[in-house]
């Protein structure tokens, strides 16, 4: 364990001085790994320079006891005492953080939302999570980039793509994706009735080049007058784009930039991460369910949480959690969901860890 703990320092120290070396600093793609990699390394060394202190502390402590007396004999097993429990807090810590790392840890991410099943009640709810979302991107300090979006009559979203942009965004919202069901008596109800609506979410990790790589000879480009509401020259140019894939049918348009160039730009940009999910999903396929590493045992087809405005109510049914604190989860404070989500993964992560 220490000799491996060894190896993890000399290789961050490695990274460390290689990001100011010449080689890294002069190529933007290496120096931009090489940091998200120190960045994803730094608490697992930090931590391990802890335990490291309270193994040494410990060593101490024992060896200044065989022949101390009185008043410093019972400071030097009060310091013994506290660094070992130190060591069975950090030994728990370091098993987390040794954990094999996300590969998308430290990527942005695209989140596309779209009002489901209920009608213009799915997509007001759907305008709900958009604000959450960006809400809690504020509270974070992260940087939100709306890439398209499209609203229906009443204020609601039929559908949104953005580019959310920050050290933990995959980290903390990867588990965000799939079907959201609101419970809630909607604004177009007359008699006060209770309706059940949905609305989907999508997160997928940004997609660079590197990671995917699109022969042009597999796209079909149509550009098209946009249409729906627009500054001047957006629904007189033919700005608007769709990109088709044609290997894997795959499509994706963008019209809300007045520029073609743009408009494909940001349709690029969703469909590279589209690919990496499509690649990332047949892979996990092939995985045996006992390898699979996800929150509880929702499929796609389930609601994987519950908007209960009534009660003020939000439960997440991959886990069985639930808070009855909604409306500061629709302002953003998401973090008591998302930690109870990490949490129930890492347990899944060390109990497959233990069993392999």
């Amino acid at each position: 364990m220490l000799e491996r703990l060894k190896a993890i320092e000399a290789d961050y120290a490695a990274l460390e001085a290689s990001l100011a070396s010449p080689e890294v600093l002069g190529d933007q793609r290496k120096l931009k790994e090489a940091s998200r990699r120190y960045k994803q390394q730094t608490p697992l060394v930090e931590c391990i320079r802890r335990y490291r202190d309270a193994l040494d502390t410990v060593e101490a402590a024992k060896e200044l006891l065989q022949d101390a007396q009185g008043a410093e004999r019972e400071q030097l097993q009060q310091e013994l005492d506290s660094a070992t429990e130190s060591i069975g807090s950090l030994e728990e810590e370091l098993k987390v953080l040794l954990l094999p790392p996300d590969p998308n840890d430290g990527k942005n991410i695209i989140v596309e939302i779209r009002g489901a099943e209920g009608g213009e009640e799915a997509n007001l709810f759907a305008r709900d999570l958009f604000d959450m979302y960006n809400a809690y991107a504020v509270r974070n300090g992260w940087s939100v980039e709306v890439l398209s979006l499209d609203t229906s009559p009443m204020g609601g979203i039929n559908q949104a793509t953005m580019v959310m942009k920050g050290d933990s965004v995959w980290t903390k919202l990867r588990f965000e994706g799939g079907p959201h069901r609101v419970q809630r008596v909607p604004v177009t109800e007359s008699q006060g009735r209770i309706h059940t609506s949905s609305a989907t979410v999508l997160v997928l990790p940004e997609a660079e080049e590197v990671d995917v790589q699109i022969d042009e000879k597999d796209l079909q480009i149509d550009v098209y007058r946009a249409s729906g509401p627009g500054g001047q020259g957006v629904n007189t140019t033919d700005s608007a784009v769709r990109i088709t894939h044609k290997p894997t049918g795959l499509v994706v348009a963008m019209q809300d930039e007045r520029s073609q160039l743009q408009n494909r730009l940001r349709a690029m940009t969703v469909l590279r991460a589209r690919l990496l999910k499509l690649r990332e999903d047949e892979q996990a396929e092939k995985m045996s369910a006992e390898r699979r590493a996800q929150v509880g045992k929702g499929g796609r087809g389930e609601k994987i949480r519950t908007y209960n405005f009534k009660e003020n109510r939000i439960t997440d049914h991959r886990i069985g959690f639930t808070l009855y604190q909604l409306q500061n989860v629709l302002a953003g404070d998401l973090d008591p969901v998302i930690d109870a989500l990490t949490a129930q993964y890492q347990i899944e992560q060390l109990a497959h860890a233990s069993s392999v």
